[in-house]
């Protein structure tokens, strides 16, 4: 029925009235598009005051042909006869177009305590503040319902949000009320790919039951051995010493002390620290001794066992030749024959 010939309930406790819907910007009224109210005729005020409905007054509307419904709040009753005014998307969630009828019921809903929502575009999560847009958007809605897409304009831009999950009930009223307010990520986001680890080294206290290879320790470098005796030779009379053989070296005992050998027409020996000359081939001063052999002498070469050998070291000049020598030689150098001072 239309008009003034209302569909009520049993008990005409119940406000129940079949309309012919239009959008709001028939009758000028654009601002209503950022909100979930309609404009009713007269004489549906009349009827509900007459039935004591609580405020704020909430009503179901349901599109029978489409099997579509959502629930709305009432702005004012200025609409004609047979006529209802409603937001432009409201008529595209129940799938009606300009003119269809649509049946208006009465209801009752409880306050909403949980909310989740869901943009359609992560565009929405750019806004600086999108809870604050959020609050205001919601002061021009009554009642929410899942399943329903709301419309939340901000800067000259349209933001559409589904209703995913509200509790206590599908359909809650947030008039006055305390909702807590819950996002799911947008309906075009994309999870970023999972970056690739990477392979983590084998510790040692692996569930694998492999113990991991211990590193081999670096062998320490070899300190270069001591050479004793190893300098150029230096005259004090300023002459050069001229150019000399080298001298073998011999390696005493575990250490790396090297000490300089003596060579004699027989082979080449330790030189002796005690001044007493050389050792013979057996390790006994002289040869075919039989005494044991002295501790710390090593003798290279050599002719058989029982022979007697020259001393090793070098040739002793005669003593009156090389002080002829001495005398005919003037020294150009004279160690020592400076100017003295004093210090004081």
């Amino acid at each position: 029925m239309f008009g003034g010939m209302g569909l009520y309930g049993p008990g005409g406790g119940t406000f129940a009235q079949n309309y012919r819907c239009y959008p709001v910007s028939f009758i000028d009224k654009d601002h209503l598009e950022e909100g979930n109210k309609v404009i009713m005729p007269p004489s549906a005020l009349d009827r509900l005051a007459s039935l004591h409905i609580d405020y704020p007054m909430l009503f179901k509307i349901e599109n029978k042909k489409m099997a579509k419904w959502s629930h709305c709040g009432v702005l004012e009753f200025v609409a004609e006869e047979g006529m209802v005014y409603m937001p432009y998307w409201m008529m595209q969630n129940l799938l009606i177009e300009e003119g269809d009828v649509i049946n208006i019921k009465s209801a009752t809903l409880p306050k909403g305590k949980y909310v989740k929502l869901q943009p359609h575009t992560k565009d929405f999560l750019d806004i600086s503040n999108p809870k604050a847009v959020l609050e205001r958007t919601l002061r021009n809605y009554a009642c929410l319902t899942k399943d329903d897409t709301i419309l939340v304009p901000y800067n000259n831009k349209n933001y559409y949000i589904n209703i995913v999950e509200s509790k206590p009930q599908d359909a809650i009223s947030i008039v006055e009320t305390d909702c807590e307010v819950d996002f799911a990520p947008p309906l075009d986001y994309v999870e970023p790919e999972p970056q690739p680890r990477p392979p983590l080294a084998p510790s040692l206290g692996t569930s694998t039951g492999k113990a991991a290879a211990e590193p081999e320790p670096e062998a320490p470098a070899e300190e270069p051995a001591f050479l004793a005796f190893a300098g150029s030779a230096r005259r004090l009379d300023g002459k050069s010493a001229g150019p000399s053989a080298p001298v073998p070296l011999a390696r005493i005992g575990s250490g790396n002390t090297l000490v300089p050998m003596e060579r004699s027409a027989s082979g080449v020996s330790l030189a002796s620290s005690s001044g007493s000359g050389a050792v013979d081939g057996d390790g006994s001063g002289r040869p075919g001794s039989g005494k044991a052999p002295v501790s710390g002498k090593m003798v290279f070469g050599g002719g058989p066992t029982g022979r007697p050998r020259p001393t090793l070291g070098a040739p002793k000049v005669k003593k009156e030749e090389k002080k002829e020598e001495e005398k005919n030689e003037e020294p150009s150098f004279k160690a020592f024959a400076g100017k003295s001072y004093k210090l004081t």
